[in-house]
C-alpha cells in the first residue's frame, strides 16, 4: 500500500529539524506491529508519503491510525500546540503489480526532490533526500512480502 498523509496548514513544518526529529521517532517506534509494516517513507513539509505491508485491510487502518495518533501527539508537542495535525483521511493505493511498487518506491524516495524541481529550486540528479527511508533503513521494518522484497526490481526499467 502507497499512502498519504497530508497535515493541516497550522503544522506543515514536517521538514524542520525538530519535528523530522519527532516524525523519525515516531516511524521508529511504530513501524512494525501485527500484520502491518512500514518499508519506506518520506517526510515532506505538509505530507508524508509512507508504503506499507498489511496483512488486511483492518491491519493496515490500525497501523496507519496507531501511527498518526503517535506522529500527531509528537509534533504538536515539538510545535507547542495542541489539536488536529493531519487534515483529512489519508489516502492510500494497493500496489498490486511490481512496476506499481517499483514506481511507488522511485515516488516516494525521491519526492523532496520533485517538490524542489517543482519551486524551481535546482537538484543536482545524484542528490538524495535526507528525510526519507533511504537513509534512514533503521527506522522502517523489513519487507515481508515478495512484492516488497524482490518482485519491484521486475518493475523497474531495463537498461
Amino acid at each position: 500500500m502507497h499512502v498519504t498523509a497530508r497535515v493541516r496548514d497550522e503544522a506543515a513544518r514536517l521538514r524542520s529539524r525538530a519535528c523530522f526529529r519527532a516524525v523519525a521517532s515516531c516511524i521508529g517506534k511504530g513501524c512494525e506491529r501485527d500484520g502491518f509494516r512500514l518499508v519506506h517513507f518520506s517526510v515532506q513539509s505538509n505530507h508524508l508519503h509512507l508504503i506499507f505491508e498489511a496483512s488486511d485491510a483492518t491491519a493496515l487502518a490500525r497501523g496507519v491510525q496507531g501511527l498518526s495518533i503517535r506522529i500527531a501527539k509528537a509534533v504538536n508537542k515539538v510545535l507547542k500546540r495542541r489539536g488536529k495535525v493531519f487534515a483529512d483521511r489519508y489516502h492510500a493505493h494497493a500496489l498490486r503489480t511490481p512496476t506499481e511498487v517499483a514506481n511507488a518506491i522511485d515516488y516516494v524516495l525521491g519526492n523532496g526532490r520533485i517538490h524542489a524541481e517543482r519551486r524551481g529550486r535546482a537538484v543536482h540528479p545524484e542528490a538524495v533526500d535526507q528525510l526519507t527511508s533511504y537513509t534512514h533503513r533503521q527506522l522502517v521494518a523489513q519487507a515481508q512480502t515478495w512484492l516488497l522484497r524482490i518482485g519491484w526490481m521486475r518493475g523497474l526499467p531495463a537498461g
